[in-house]
């Protein structure tokens, strides 16, 4: 994996592109995989890299205390697309495996005599053959969903009202970042990310939590809904 030279316009565009539809290089919040991603760089990227200099700009707020993010910084390959040999590794593991299991015979040759031992055997091929399929994790569906949160009015204390929408915590949700977005008459609202697993958490669970705090929260819209 790797972004290769992040000084170049050739690494800046691998890293706008991997960071489309991601806001950090690892994970849902800020870590040292950012830090060590962002030392890299010898400016902000240009105006037409939007994602990448979105993601600097967020990043570049937290200079002051870097050194305070989660993680371990490592080098700076070990961040970035997964490339080619990575890709075909994979393939011919994923390949090993399914022709692992077509070496399982389940039922043994036509030509074997049902006796007991030919019995003994299909059961214990039936016995493997499930073990190896228990095993195979199974593939938890995720959304990363992007949250507009109105308050009533112009002084409504949009700290405050974040903190509130934080507070709420359950299984299968992860805040992420946000920033408050003018909507006018000098009124902002909140835009805030989050990753749900979807059989846990809904937009409606989330809009009855966050509308709770009544004082504060006018009401809430999906700006975004993507399946991760």
């Amino acid at each position: 994996m790797g972004f290769g030279d992040l000084k170049s316009p050739a690494g800046l565009k691998v890293l706008n592109e991997f960071l489309a539809d991601k806001s950090y290089i690892e994970g849902y919040v800020p870590s040292q995989a950012d830090v060590a991603v962002f030392d890299a760089l010898s400016g902000a990227p240009p105006a037409d890299l939007f994602h990448a200099l979105r993601w600097y700009n967020h990043i570049k707020s937290y200079e002051k205390q870097k050194s305070s993010l989660p993680g371990v910084k490592k080098p700076l390959g070990n961040y970035g697309p997964v490339n080619i040999e990575d890709t075909t590794g994979s393939t011919a593991k994923d390949t090993k495996e399914e022709d692992d299991d077509d070496d399982i015979d389940l039922f043994g040759s036509d030509d074997e005599e049902e006796n007991e031992e030919s019995k003994r055997v299909r059961e214990e091929r039936l016995a493997q053959y499930e073990a190896k399929k228990s095993k195979k994790p199974a593939l938890i569906a995720k959304s990363s969903i992007l949250l507009d949160v109105k308050p009533w009015d112009d002084e409504t204390d949009m700290a405050k009202l974040e903190e509130c929408v934080r507070s709420i915590q359950m299984e299968g949700l992860v805040w992420g970042a946000s920033k408050l977005v003018p909507v006018g008459y000098g009124i902002k609202k909140l835009q805030i990310q989050c990753v749900v697993e979807d059989d846990k958490v809904g937009t409606d669970v989330l809009e009855e939590n966050i509308t709770a705090f009544e004082d504060f929260v006018q009401s809430m819209d999906v700006a975004a809904f993507n399946k991760i």
